[in-house]
């Protein structure tokens, strides 16, 4: 079993015990790509990045299995980690990931925490409290209340939710080029982009191509980029749509904070609404004018700098 506190080991590439440097591990389990960091004391003993394929977080057993073996493969050998902190996509409910963690403890023998990947945010901006809102091909926003329970909003998949997030933008965009063909209206820029992107011939083909999707997130997600250059081109609809999209994740912070979040400080993550100025001006806008105390940050930090805070927090 792992447990101990540890530092580097000279030629050997293992560590050995001693009481003033605990070896804490964090992970960042993303939709598309994992990465793991362990440190002793501001030492790094790993940092690891790998696909997130194969990940199971609503199977306990199978999520404990594979972030046990990823631990395995990451550390150096003879290591014995002091504690594990794990932020994993897909794990929805404090009862799921209390689960794992669980799961976790049994085969490990550590104090283990999992949350969510977007708890992981507030921590890795080096804030105590807050809300960390994600807008990637997904969207999310978490925080939590007084007595420290999680409240989390928004993430609920590109077929009922996730607005503001790359897959959201591609479907509301499809929606809206419908609405103007049923209007008779012709393709503009935007409807055009989608037609070539999803490899159909008119409007009315775009549901198909939508409903075809064995991956709706990813599949639907890096069609994206055309509804930016469809808005840049001058695509009244598109810019409609990227508007719409920063509205509905300022929403996602009004939300929390009528259920009695903090929301002073907002910390912004996620691939789509930082690499996209349109869409963050809108949620920032969107949110001065529902939230005006709030302050929103873009995250410089990667994410499982978080798990690694966190990890010591258990220690």
């Amino acid at each position: 079993m792992f447990f101990g506190a540890l530092r580097p080991d000279d030629e050997r590439g293992s560590v050995q015990d001693t009481p003033a440097s605990p070896l804490v591990v964090g992970i960042d389990v993303g939709g598309t790509k994992t990465h793991l960091r362990a440190l002793v004391g501001a030492d790094p003993v790993a940092d690891h990045v790998r696909p997130s394929s194969g990940w199971r977080p609503h199977e306990p057993a199978a999520a404990a299995r594979w972030l046990t073996a990823l631990v395995h493969e990451a550390l150096p050998v003879d290591t014995r980690p002091a504690a594990l902190a794990v932020g994993g996509h897909a794990c929805e409910t404090p009862r799921q990931c209390a689960g794992i963690a669980a799961a976790l403890r049994e085969v490990l023998d550590m104090p283990v925490l999992v949350v969510g990947d977007a708890e992981l945010l507030v921590p890795a901006a080096g804030l105590d409290k807050g809300v960390g809102l994600v807008a990637g091909t997904g969207s999310v926003a978490v925080g939590r209340l007084a007595d420290g329970s999680p409240v989390q909003v928004g993430g609920w998949g590109a077929a009922l939710g996730d607005e503001g997030g790359s897959a959201g933008l591609v479907r509301e965009a499809a929606r809206a080029v419908w609405a103007a063909h049923d209007r008779g209206e012709a393709p503009d820029e935007l409807a055009q982009g989608l037609i070539a992107a999803f490899g159909v011939s008119e409007v009315p083909a775009l549901g198909a191509a939508l409903e075809s999707a064995t991956d709706v997130s990813a599949e639907w997600g890096r069609h994206a980029p055309v509804v930016f250059t469809a808005a840049e081109r001058g695509s009244r609809i598109a810019r409609s749509v990227i508007a719409d999209g920063g509205r509905s994740l300022a929403a996602l912070v009004v939300r929390l904070a009528e259920r009695g979040v903090a929301v002073d400080d907002v910390v912004v993550a996620g691939s789509t609404v930082l690499s996209q100025p349109a869409l963050y001006t809108s949620f920032t806008t969107s949110l001065t004018e529902s939230v005006p105390g709030a302050r929103p940050r873009q995250l410089r930090a990667a994410p499982v700098e978080g798990a690694v805070a966190l990890a010591h927090a258990l220690i």
